[in-house]
């Protein structure tokens, strides 16, 4: 779905694929596009548990890949994303607007050059955002970025555990004192956990539910998660307040325009 969503906005992209899933994917994508994942960072991807290669380690293995591979090409930053994000947003003047262009990507990337200590950023999901509600901010710092994330490539972490190594990435760098920037101007259309097979979905939650990654959620950040029974399963909740005192530090020097940037970014009619 991401890479039929990054085609329709002609957004150059990289797709990680496994070496027996090469020839499936290379068939209708560019093959300059696909990347055969090297076996070496599934062989040394930190799980957090103790049941190596019983059963999948998740998709961390492949975000580690991406992001060397970023640093190699000489980029100061990089975006990794989902396979199963459908549309990006505007949000602008209470109305969702899908993004026909990757413009929303460069005006996130210009947001975050202005800063010193912005670790990572990315789109909030649509159904969190409501149409017609004029209470949400542009952007909300210091919480947890999922699913489509822009990555300061300098850091020293990198993506581990089985299960919601996106929270725990957050939380790394929140607890380090970086900031993170998630924006509601900007949104992404993803199918829901545990609707679109394969992934995750197939390989966890399907066979076992979504106790075992709730339950290391709590294990590995225990001073601000807890487990919780909600909407029929289990989840983990998060506390972000106590990162609230992360406060965004401006480039020296930093001169921004006064007025709104629209960026060449106009309303369209589609067909």
């Amino acid at each position: 779905m991401t890479s039929k969503a990054l085609e329709a906005m002609h957004v150059p992209y990289y797709i990680v694929v496994e070496k027996q899933e090469y020839e499936n994917y290379a068939a209708v994508i560019d093959p300059k596009k696909v990347l055969i994942l090297d076996k070496k960072y599934q062989d040394k991807y930190d799980t957090c548990d103790n049941l190596g290669s019983t059963k999948s380690k998740g998709p961390g293995a492949a975000r580690n890949f991406a992001w060397e591979h970023s640093i190699k090409n000489g980029f100061a930053w990089h975006w990794v994303m989902d396979d199963n994000i459908r549309l990006f947003y505007r949000y602008h003047k209470n109305l969702k607007i899908r993004a026909l262009t990757g413009t929303i990507f460069r005006c996130m990337e210009d947001f975050v050059l202005r800063y010193e200590n912005i670790g990572m950023a990315g789109p909030q999901y649509d159904y969190f955002v409501t149409r017609k509600s004029n209470h949400y901010p542009p952007f909300v710092a210091n919480t947890r970025i999922y699913s489509c994330n822009l990555i300061r490539n300098d850091l020293p972490y990198r993506w581990r555990r089985r299960y919601n190594e996106d929270t725990d990435l957050s939380l790394r760098m929140l607890k380090d004192k970086w900031v993170t920037i998630e924006f509601n101007a900007f949104l992404q259309k993803k199918t829901s956990t545990q609707i679109m097979g394969g992934g995750c979905t197939k390989e966890f939650y399907a066979k076992e539910g979504t106790l075992p990654k709730s339950e290391m959620q709590v294990k590995l950040h225990p001073d601000v998660s807890k487990l919780i029974w909600a909407y029929g399963r289990w989840h983990h909740f998060v506390d972000y307040r106590p990162f609230k005192g992360n406060k965004l530090i401006r480039k020296k020097g930093l001169k921004i325009k006064h007025g709104v940037n629209e960026y060449g970014m106009k309303l369209s009619k589609v067909e």
